[in-house]
């Protein structure tokens, strides 16, 4: 498939203004593509819509046409330049040679007021210049036809259970009461048990052991379309690739699980009051304490749920009309309910790119608020440490330059970050080499890497008591609970060396090698592998939702446990397994589920085969963490 642009309906499909039926996306899909190929051919050599850095122009389009005469003029403008400066006679000196370019190098002035330049992160494509490339006309049309025979099925069976209804065979799914309104969306009850029903057995699956390296799943069968289960008795024990057990601290034994114990005993499990009452625990007080020393602020505030912390804490920053929230398209639902409750308005900049973003700002400092075309009174960034179904590690450093130059606030969400990226976990700033008092919100949970329960938010003194006194997960809410406070307590001490040993790190260490070798033994086998190095998600494409169906299956026969990921959480063609990688897995588990994954990858025919775009061979440096980070004052 063409390499510079997406096919039209996959495009229009993203757009919310045009939305096609699936009966007509295939049409408009054939026909948009080749006229788009044409196009690309009379163009000549086009650069490529891959991401770019904040200081190169985004040559991206949807019109093929500005397209081309946009590199035309980019290319005639190329000539004058050179040609000037060969009149000129400048030359390049030695010196100048040997330094980066300056587009590969991003700057701004930290919280000192002092010049910091960090290296700019490392161009590829996207998922859907891959997918283009890489996924054929009669996958796509297989992709539309699966979808497609999903609904008329369901059409069809929701019509003739009405008719069942209407004469009286049978009683309905959900009886209205006479006289009120439904209580459920007819499009939502659809969708539940015409497609998610149908499914459901790969969700919901329960465990009766801890989520450590292995489990045991309870076997379930079911007589009526996975609308009701029963249990066989049967509890399979699964190699686990879907918790997010990063560290290994989801355990029942050894000095963590001891010092939670012993909490327990003195403390009891709840506190039965918020902080502003009696709630204030000293466990959750040292906590608190602790996680600022260990990220780097001068104050922490503690939440007793992960969810609920950007669902509380984005009201009480960004409340009433007259401040901007800007969110990256793919952000967690937690912030996307946050910023909704909050009041402010709402407005969404391209997935991980500093360029679009930049776009935003700019237009919306200069547009100013709706009708009355005021200031805004505040304007907040919110973005990932590391996305969870993209296993991307967010562009710190091009994000933190914008945010910078705008003199707009940046808050982080690291749920998946903290514990899991830096040399020792202390998340995406230690990853890009950046101070995290430049960043002026860290937000992170411990239910990942500290095998617990809750959140954070890490800031300015004045920050934490402006949230202490006004965000709802901490006036209204109770208090975390002692033992999970402490379990919190004693992982992070054991990550940061505070227990005196080298476990933190050595657990460090095995996440960071078992996530870059699964990553890159993923992708030699050719499969379509997206994301960062060094990031514990590793979601591997599989387009077809017929084939994210099987693969769930037969993978839990042979014993493995993996997390599967379709439409609508993701777009209608870009269904996909999201693997997480644990520091409890070992090197021998990991090559055992690869073989099974390769088996039945290629029954599947997912070894779609990167080419130009597969990663290096494995080797020893594969399965270490690399950093180019350039700090200068």
């Amino acid at each position: 498939m063409g390499k510079s642009t997406f096919p039209l309906a996959f495009r229009l499909s993203k757009n919310t203004k045009y939305k096609l039926s699936p009966c007509v996306s295939p049409l408009y899909l054939l026909f948009s593509h080749r006229v788009d190929r044409w196009l690309m051919d009379r163009a000549g050599n086009m650069p490529p819509l891959a991401t770019q850095a904040i200081t190169k122009p985004l040559v991206e389009t949807p019109n093929a046409w500005r397209i081309i005469m946009g590199a035309d003029k980019a290319k005639n403008r190329k000539k004058k330049v050179d040609n000037q400066k060969q009149s000129n006679g400048h030359a390049a000196s030695p010196k100048q040679k040997q330094e980066l370019p300056v587009e590969d190098q991003i700057s701004f002035e930290d919280s000192h007021g002092e010049k910091t330049t960090v290296e700019a992160s490392v161009t590829k494509p996207s998922i859907e210049d891959i997918f283009e490339e890489h996924v054929s006309f009669l996958d796509i049309a297989l992709i539309y036809l699966c979808y497609g025979i999903i609904l008329v099925c369901g059409y069809g069976r929701e019509w003739t259970e009405k008719l069942l209804i209407r004469f009286g065979f049978i009683k309905g799914f959900v009886p209205n009461k006479k006289g009120y309104a439904p209580l459920f969306k007819p499009l939502d009850i659809f969708w539940l048990r015409r497609n998610y029903q149908r499914i459901r057995d790969l969700f919901e699956r329960p465990i009766s052991t801890k989520p450590g390296a292995y489990i045991d799943v309870m076997i379930r069968e079911s007589d009526d379309g996975n609308a009701t289960y029963k249990f066989t008795g049967e509890n399979r024990t699964c190699f686990n690739l879907c918790s997010y057990n990063y560290l290994g601290f989801a355990e029942n034994d050894g000095p963590v699980i001891d010092s939670v114990e012993d909490s327990i005993r003195r403390l009891s499990f709840a506190t039965g009051s918020p902080r502003l009452e009696a709630g204030n625990h000293v466990v959750v007080d040292e906590l608190e304490k602790l996680v600022a020393h260990y990220i780097g602020k001068p104050a922490a505030l503690v939440v007793g749920m992960g969810y609920a912390t950007n669902s509380t804490v984005l009201p009480a920053l960004a409340s009433g009309r007259g401040n901007l929230i800007i969110s990256d398209t793919l952000n967690h639902a937690s912030i996307v309910c946050g910023s909704r409750d909050s009041g402010a308005t709402i407005r969404v900049f391209k997935h991980n790119d500093a360029h679009d973003l930049e776009g935003v700002l700019r237009g919306s400092i200069l547009e100013g608020q709706p009708r009355t075309r005021i200031p805004w009174k505040r304007i907040f960034v919110v973005v990932e440490g590391v996305y969870s179904m993209e296993g991307e590690i967010l562009k710190l450093p091009e994000i933190l330059a914008v945010t910078k130059r705008y003199k707009a606030y940046l808050y982080v969400d690291e749920a998946h970050s903290i514990g899991a990226l830096g040399k020792t976990g202390r998340g995406v700033c230690e990853h890009w080499g950046v101070d995290p008092s430049n960043v002026d919100i860290l937000m992170g949970t411990f239910t990942k890497a500290f095998g617990s329960v809750g959140g954070y938010i890490a800031s300015s003194e004045e920050v934490i008591r402006y949230l202490k006194s006004l965000s709802y997960g901490s006036v209204y809410a109770t208090s975390m609970s002692p033992p999970c406070a402490q379990q919190a307590l004693s992982a992070l001490k054991l990550i940061a060396g505070l227990d005196g040993t080298e476990q933190g790190q050595v657990r460090l260490n095995s996440l960071h090698d078992n996530s870059n070798y699964f990553r890159a033994r993923l992708t030699k086998m050719g499969f379509h592998v997206i994301g960062d190095d060094d990031s514990p998600i590793v979601p591997m494409m599989v387009y077809h939702p017929s084939k994210m169906c099987f693969l769930s299956r037969e993978l839990l026969k042979r014993g493995i446990t993996i997390v599967v990921v379709g439409f609508p959480v993701t777009t209608l063609m870009l269904s996909r397994i999201r693997f997480c990688i644990s520091a409890a897995h070992s090197r021998e588990d990991l090559d055992w589920a690869l073989e099974q994954i390769n088996e039945l990858g290629v029954r599947c025919k997912l070894n779609y085969g990167l080419k130009d775009h597969t990663r290096r061979q494995i080797t020893a440096s594969d399965v270490t963490s690399k950093r180019n980070i350039n700090k200068v004052n």
